[in-house]
């Protein structure tokens, strides 16, 4: 562990590669696990702000979903998050012919229908933060779901801090991130 700023950070996410694998797991993350994506408040405002101009690129089901849960839920630890299908798929996931799994949000994003990609812990995935009253913890989250991730990223030799290099700008900023290149590269020495 080493710290930037006011952050705690796992030396896994420079030591250890990732690149997403998505045609090998079908964006297993989005459906897969007993709860929604982490949301900070800012980020509950902005889906129910969105909400309307979004709900065009969601299933059938993630509406309804969204519509009887609300378009962020308190989860049972407590901590917000993204609504779920039945338990299951997070409520604004539709799915391409293939069966792999894509963000509405980012569907909507990407058609310029809104101008907010996701929520950051999406993007950051597979590095999860846990905010403490004096520090934020910034970990690797090791998911079996992500061994094909893990495989691809030792290949092409991308350390997990490259892979997610933008959403770690987006949550902490830019000098955070090239103070985190300056720790990696004096561990590869």
């Amino acid at each position: 562990m080493f710290q930037i700023g006011k952050t705690i950070v796992s030396e896994d996410i420079i030591q250890k590669d990732f690149v997403c694998n998505i045609s090998a797991c079908k964006g297993a993350c989005c459906v897969d696990g007993d709860a929604g994506a982490p949301l900070d408040f800012a980020e509950t405002e902005i889906l129910k702000e969105i909400y309307p101009r979004v709900k065009p690129y969601l299933s059938p089901e993630g509406i309804e979903a969204i519509e009887r849960q609300g378009t962020s839920i308190t989860g049972e630890d407590g901590d917000l998050e993204t609504p779920l299908v039945n338990d299951g798929n997070c409520a604004y996931v539709t799915f391409d012919k293939k069966g792999i799994a894509l963000c509405g949000i980012e569907q909507a994003n990407a058609a310029g229908v809104i101008s907010w990609k996701k929520p950051v812990s999406c993007e950051l995935y597979p590095v999860r933060v846990q905010d403490y009253s004096e520090f934020s913890a910034v970990n690797y989250h090791h998911w079996h779901i992500c061994d094909d991730a893990c495989s691809l990223g030792r290949e092409l030799q991308v350390p997990i801090y490259k892979f997610v290099k933008d959403a770690l700008i987006r949550k902490f900023g830019e000098d955070w991130y090239m103070e985190l290149e300056k720790v990696a590269e004096s561990f590869k020495k």
